[in-house]
């Protein structure tokens, strides 16, 4: 369970790896609050995503994506002199345009959930040795995801954001396979077994 020994690093950690990391999702305002975590930690540890979590709820309306769509200057303002909040206006305008991207894509496909799960035929991928702990930092469907996440708009989605996203949301799981969240996933919600898919920068956590 080597890969997911980051959940013991921390109470806030754990109750997230525990609770919530890699559980199938189809809320698409929780898909918009994990991407936005997504392109606030870039460059940042992810330990500090959680840790202000809170601080992002309330700068971006429990990201309720329309609301923030509808965000202009002042709102920008008011984010940036939040107590707590990480001061990067690049950031927060992308959580901002990103809110945006996701409404046209409601329009184009009914929900942002169901456009993004289409990519893996609506199963969580188990990728061949992932569950060994072979974990890539992107790969070929996320390049894929990205590059079509990238034509209709959204920023800071590169391929190795978005593998971290399809992790988060549940389309891979990448549970170690003796992680008791792993046998959840298998037991509960359907899966399709995968080959290697052009991985880049594949680690071994053993």
């Amino acid at each position: 369970m080597a890969y997911c020994n980051w959940g013991d690093t921390s109470e806030a950690n754990r109750a997230y790896h525990d609770s919530e990391w890699g559980i199938p999702l189809h809320d698409d305002r929780k898909q918009f609050e994990f991407l936005s975590l997504e392109v606030m930690q870039c460059g940042l540890n992810w330990e500090l995503m959680i840790r202000k979590r809170e601080i992002f709820r309330k700068c971006f309306h429990d990201f309720d994506f329309d609301a923030v769509a509808g965000f202009g200057p002042e709102e920008v303002a008011r984010i940036m002199a939040e107590p707590g909040m990480i001061r990067s206006e690049r950031k927060i305008r992308a959580v901002i345009g990103n809110a945006r991207c996701v409404q046209n894509l409601r329009r184009e496909a009914g929900t942002f959930s169901a456009w993004l799960w289409a990519f893996s035929g609506n199963r969580t991928i188990l990728y061949d040795r992932h569950g060994d702990g072979f974990i890539p930092a992107a790969n070929g469907l996320s390049v894929r995801i990205s590059r079509e996440l990238k034509k209709r708009g959204f920023r800071y989605m590169g391929p190795v954001t978005v593998y971290s996203h399809l992790q988060a949301c549940g389309i891979i799981n990448d549970h170690g396979s003796d992680c008791p969240r792993y046998r959840f996933i298998v037991e509960n919600f359907p899966t399709v077994r995968k080959r290697r898919d052009h991985e880049l920068e594949v680690r071994h956590f053993g």
